[in-house]
């Protein structure tokens, strides 16, 4: 019972209906325009010409309900007044593919919406007037007959037509037929508020090709987001160790060589200011904010990142062959971090020695290499700190979006072996 009543005394409930019945007034400037054959035809019967205005009214409202700005202000106006979660309409073109994310998901293909999903605003707005008009004649109804039933509350005797037959209302039963009719007006208001509201998500709610336009977008924002994940990690990590190593190195020889105390600080310095540009920028592009260009390492900035090893007191032999000039795009900035990372987790779990690292850009394939010492002291030096462990599971992501092939194992006696080869198409 209770439950029963509760939609009475809310008051979405009567915004709704204010919504319902505002739809038979907007309808009200197409009448006249339907009016005009039955004008013409005066000879026809009166039931053919009302038929026929009808007809002509009905349609001109479907052709209204096509427009996709009768949609858009339907879904504001249905979220705003009938409280119904409605997404906003989304276009069904092929979204574009994040870079380093491999080839664009299948529900990303355009889908261009059915006959039956084209008509389904038409429908809405057609059931959206009917019940306005149904709903604010009956509340009308209704309300006048509650207010004239007592006499226009004189108290006189009142006389109703029911069914065909005038029904003489005397004395008190006029007074509680009067109070009947004025409580089923938001009766009238809540049952024509319930009824669009189910309609609402049904019409107005997404088709199956938005549904797919909707599903594409949130699969290529978890790609990005992911993508922007192992950024951050590779660069945030890689700066973290080296900064540790090198201020490990400086403390040691603060005293004993202050230039060589002054250049790991000042190594310290240049890597994470870059570490900052690419955390502003994630950052950015989480908060959904206007970010900046993004930040992009190649292995034109290889160099930089071996310096910076050097100055943590790390010996590094680098093999480069090959065209690398020509590796460009999303392959020469996914062989950065991937060398990047590799190199990071050389520093971190290594026995010292020697790091190796390969890159050798072939015609069909671009090959990376890291290789360093394992064995006692492994990573116990200044630059070793608990991981999440991500970092192998991150590259191998990368590595499969892009069509690789990784492999990373103990190579030979007390050494560890990162190999990574990328398919690559070198410019002309």
């Amino acid at each position: 019972m209770i439950r029963g009543i509760r939609p009475l005394l809310r008051g979405s409930t009567y915004s709704g209906a204010l919504f319902v019945y505002c739809g038979a007034l907007l309808s009200m400037p197409l009448l006249p325009l339907a009016m005009l054959p039955a004008l013409v035809r005066r000879s026809a019967p009166w039931g053919v010409q009302i038929g026929l205005t009808l007809l002509i009214w009905a349609a001109l409202i479907a052709v209204v309900g096509l427009a996709r700005t009768t949609r858009r202000v339907l879904i504001s106006c249905a979220r705003r007044l009938l409280k119904v979660p409605l997404p906003d309409p989304v276009p069904t073109r092929r979204p574009a593919r994040a870079p380093g994310t491999g080839p664009a998901p299948a529900a990303s293909a355009s889908a261009a919406p059915s006959g039956a999903d084209r008509w389904r605003t038409p429908l809405w707005l057609l059931l959206y007037v009917a019940l306005g008009w149904t709903g604010g004649l009956g509340s009308a109804v209704l309300l006048g007959t509650g207010l004239a039933l007592p006499g226009g509350w004189t108290g006189n005797d009142a006389r109703v037509n029911l069914l065909g037959r005038s029904v003489r209302v005397t004395g008190a039963s006029s007074w509680v037929l009067a109070l009947v009719c004025l409580l089923l007006v938001p009766v009238v208001c809540a049952a024509v508020t319930s009824t669009l509201r189910w309609l609402a998500p049904r019409l107005l709610g997404p088709s199956s090709a938005e549904r797919l336009a909707l599903a594409a977008e949130r699969e290529l924002l978890l790609a990005e987001r992911n993508r922007l994940a192992h950024e951050l990690h590779d660069s945030i990590g890689h700066t973290l160790t080296a900064a540790t190593i090198q201020a490990a190195v400086a403390g040691e020889v603060l005293a004993a060589d202050p230039a060589a105390a002054r250049a790991a600080l000042r190594s310290i310095e240049e890597s994470t200011r870059a570490a900052l540009e690419d955390l502003d920028y994630v950052l950015g592009v989480l908060r959904e904010e206007q970010a900046q260009a993004a930040p992009t390492r190649t292995l034109a900035d290889l160099p930089e990142l071996l310096d910076r090893l050097r100055h943590a007191g790390a010996l590094v032999e680098p093999e480069l062959s090959g065209e690398l000039t020509q590796v460009q795009g999303t392959l020469s900035r996914a062989a950065y971090r991937i060398l990047q990372e590799g190199l990071t987790n050389a520093l971190r779990h290594g026995a010292g020695g020697p790091i190796e690292v390969r890159v050798a850009a072939t015609p069909d394939g671009l090959e990376l290499s890291v290789v360093n010492r394992t064995g006692p002291g492994a990573g116990t030096g200044p630059g070793s700190f608990p991981t999440s462990g991500h970092g192998l599971p991150g590259l191998a992501e990368r590595v499969r979006l892009l069509h690789g092939e990784l492999e990373a194992g103990p190579h030979g006696p007390r050494h560890w072996r990162l190999a990574v080869r990328l398919p690559v198409r070198l410019s002309a």
